[in-house]
């Protein structure tokens, strides 16, 4: 048979090729996309209701109507979600284009707080006032930094054994962002800054003899600024002290504690909280644990436990999943911040953490820490849609950590 009397080949366009590129795009999501959505949105659900509670009293004392910061809340719960569901819908190769420019947004509105727009809260100054609302720009700076520094050691994946080409320019970049927020006496959203950063350095396979001198100094420096402030170190000897004054610097810790304790297993109900009524401060901020376990018992800290356990879960799955350095980096500086700001919010209500005023993830009132959360999930989502198919690990050493 001749070249001009063979049968043309069948095109790859047309009814068959949508079908192909329709079912891959419907094709069943990660198990670790189910587990970080599912837990995101109850978490979220979960602190709406927790925030509409908290806050009854305080709102009807400042605008006559009980609903008045929930409904807040709600309002930022509501824009959150659908924004995590489109980032979730952007590529690693997108994500990877927004390092730049994210950090150097992050960085500049963090700077607006030494500027007329900000303003101090709680002693520290880390708030932007804009008018139509308030933004606290560290919480989004913590998302911004874990991408670019999760970029730079994607690109330099085959030099991190090499400390000089790890640290330029990711320990300058990140000591800068720490000291945006450190200038506005934030000590606890640095701490929280900095384990992030950590987290992604060490998930991205930088090898730990050359984290240690990082740990050691970073610890060297809080230690510092804690012995040069009477505040700080009051917050911090007062964890230790059996006989610290309930009517003084231990006014805070010992309410959210005998909020959990009134609480039982059970709970005094939903609504019924008495630490709430101005005894507790920060009752829908930093301590709303100890609302959870006034109103719901044990059951209800348990309950808020598991869900933060199947974050856990799911993120670090990732991590384990994947060969991409970019994603694990990412999915583990997230998972940090995360789960490691869950658990010092956790620690401080239980007395066994100095006050580091650092808010409970999803729970906490406050649109710029839940709208920050839901965008890192978003990202999240994101990276587990690059996985490979199936459920088993795939078991690669990180770059550089063999030695």
């Amino acid at each position: 048979m001749t070249q001009a009397a063979r049968p043309p080949k069948r095109s790859e366009k047309g009814p068959l090729a949508a079908r192909i590129a329709l079912g891959r795009s419907m094709r069943p999501v990660p198990v670790e996309f189910l587990l970080i959505g599912s837990s995101a949105i109850l978490l979220t659900a979960f602190g709406a209701v927790m925030v509409f509670s908290a806050t009854t009293v305080e709102s009807i004392a400042a605008n006559g109507s009980p609903y008045n910061d929930g409904v807040s809340h709600l309002v930022f719960a509501a824009v959150g979600l659908p924004l995590m569901f489109v980032m979730s819908r952007f590529s690693v190769p997108w994500l990877r284009r927004l390092a730049w420019p994210a950090l150097v947004l992050g960085i500049g509105l963090q700077l607006l707080v030494f500027t007329p727009l900000g303003f101090e809260f709680g002693g520290n100054r880390n708030w932007l006032d804009l008018e139509v609302a308030t933004v606290q720009p560290s919480e989004f700076l913590k998302l911004a930094l874990v991408l670019w520094i999760s970029f730079i050691l994607h690109r330099k994946r085959d030099r991190l054994t090499s400390f000089w080409q790890f640290a330029i320019p990711v320990l300058p970049g990140a000591g800068f962002a720490v000291a945006t927020v450190l200038g506005g006496q934030d000590l606890g959203t640095a701490t929280i800054i900095a384990m992030l950063a950590l987290g992604a350095m060490f998930f991205a396979g930088v090898r730990l003899r050359f984290l240690a001198p990082i740990v050691l100094v970073g610890a060297a420096g809080v230690a510092a600024l804690a012995i040069i402030s009477p505040n700080r170190m009051t917050r911090i000897l007062s964890v230790f002290d059996p006989d610290c004054d309930p009517l003084g610097e231990c006014y805070q810790p010992y309410h959210g504690l005998w909020g959990l304790a009134g609480g039982g297993i059970l709970g005094r109900g939903l609504g019924n909280s008495r630490e709430k009524y101005n005894w507790l401060p920060a009752a829908a901020d930093d301590y709303i644990f100890a609302i959870v376990g006034e109103e719901l018992g044990l059951l209800g800290c348990l309950v808020v436990l598991a869900l933060f356990a199947v974050l856990a879960v799911g993120i670090f799955r990732i991590v384990r999943r994947t060969d991409d350095l970019f994603v694990r980096a990412a999915a583990g500086g997230i998972g940090v911040w995360i789960i490691g700001q869950a658990l010092v919010n956790i620690g401080v209500v239980l007395r066994v953490l100095p006050a580091l005023g650092v808010p409970l993830p999803f729970l906490s009132a406050g649109g710029s820490s839940l709208l920050a959360v839901l965008l890192a999930c978003g990202v999240l989502l994101a990276l587990a849609r690059t996985l490979p198919d199936g459920s088993a690990p795939v078991g690669a050493v990180p770059a550089g950590r063999r030695s």
